[in-house]
């Protein structure tokens, strides 16, 4: 573990109110977060939202309008005093793996060391030993795997024992049979290292996967911040729920903090008479009925009442299969996952329920 002689409770890294306009278009707008030693912490959006400016801004290799960052407690930039990129301490991971075509594997992980030579080779060794490459240590790129030449490349970000690292996508390029292993053991080295994470991503699933806590962007700011399973279970918005799975969605009218859905009456808490809503709900927390055929007895409280759709498609997706519906109530499209096989044909009616406590309900957006 990194003895900074900074207290334990000080974060490795803290960005506050960072800000960057690009032709007078906001894209990075008032982003504050602050990631602890160990830490790994993903800035998860859409393409565009402002995520990978933030990076390039904390790198150096961006200016900010205003904002202020932080390593080990020590302010590093603020928009008018700012240290250079090589001595802010910080390791950076791209998609572009960006090694050195014209030198070695061990050349491409000592590029940048300090120390002697004994030392360089020392540190090098220890690396590729742990990234498992150690056989390679005299081959060139283009001799290497897209996986092992991102193993290479994650070695060469932690030779200089950087105490941030700054991860861009850096798993995007690599297939599914890869991706998974190349994750985790970087995470392991990472947290081994005591390293402080800001990674970079698009796929909820990746950011799931990794993440000790989710900073969720949209349009430039952070929306929401947490957990990940806080994040999926308590989601801030119907946008946020829908970032991280397919959704559907009832538009309801309130009255006496019930709204009135086909699906029966949901609780809305505190929303105004007269005022519309979104339930939302995940496929997965659909519940098709297969007994009842709308005629047995009464619905429970917890799954409400039974709705009556028309198959339109079914698809079966390795562990579960994905039904698709044509609602009589209005017609709308609303899908449900049912583990294992489930292929019901084109035009057959089922009726579907909802569990009340897995919905959402949200002020309705346009």
């Amino acid at each position: 573990m990194r003895d900074t002689g900074v207290s334990q409770n000080t974060p490795r890294l803290e960005i506050k109110n960072l800000a960057r306009a690009f032709d007078g278009r906001t894209v990075v707008d008032d982003v504050s977060l602050s990631v602890m030693p160990g830490q790994v912490t993903c800035l998860l959006g859409p393409s565009g939202c402002g995520k990978s400016t933030t990076l390039r801004i904390i790198a150096g290799v961006e200016k900010q309008d205003r904002g202020e960052i932080y390593v080990d407690g020590e302010m590093i930039c603020d928009g008018t005093t700012t240290v250079p990129p090589e001595k802010r301490n910080i390791g950076l991971m791209f998609q572009d793996f960006a090694l050195f075509p014209h030198l070695c594997v061990a050349e491409n992980v000592a590029f940048g060391l300090k120390g002697s030579k004994d030392e360089k080779r020392a540190r090098v060794s220890e690396l590729l030993q742990r990234v498992d490459l150690m056989r390679y240590i005299d081959s060139y790129p283009y001799e290497l795997s897209g996986g092992e030449q991102q193993r290479v490349a994650l070695a060469r970000a932690l030779a200089p024992r950087p105490a941030i690292m700054l991860m861009d996508e850096p798993f995007s390029g690599l297939d599914n049979r890869l991706r998974d292993g190349i994750r985790d053991d970087t995470l392991e080295i990472l947290k081994e290292q005591d390293a402080a994470v800001l990674l970079v991503t698009h796929e909820p699933e990746e950011a799931m996967r990794m993440a000790d806590e989710i900073a969720l962007m949209r349009g430039g700011h952070i929306v929401q911040k947490g957990a990940p399973y806080n994040i999926y279970r308590a989601p801030a918005d119907k946008e946020a729920v829908a970032f991280f799975s397919d959704i559907n969605v009832i538009r309801a009218s309130v009255q006496g903090a019930l709204a009135s859905t086909p699906f029966g009456r949901f609780l809305a808490p505190g929303v105004p008479d007269g005022q519309e809503v979104d339930i939302v709900i995940r496929p997965h927390h659909m519940k098709i009925d297969f007994d009842r055929g709308g005629k047995g007895p009464n619905p429970t409280i917890q799954d409400g009442v039974a709705a009556r759709g028309i198959v339109e498609r079914a698809r079966f997706m390795g562990s579960e299969s994905l039904v698709e519906f044509r609602m009589d109530f209005d017609g709308s499209t609303f899908k449900a996952t049912v583990p294992n096989v489930f292929m019901p044909k084109v035009g057959q009616p089922l009726w579907l329920t909802i569990r009340r406590d897995r919905c959402f309900v949200f002020p309705a957006s346009n």
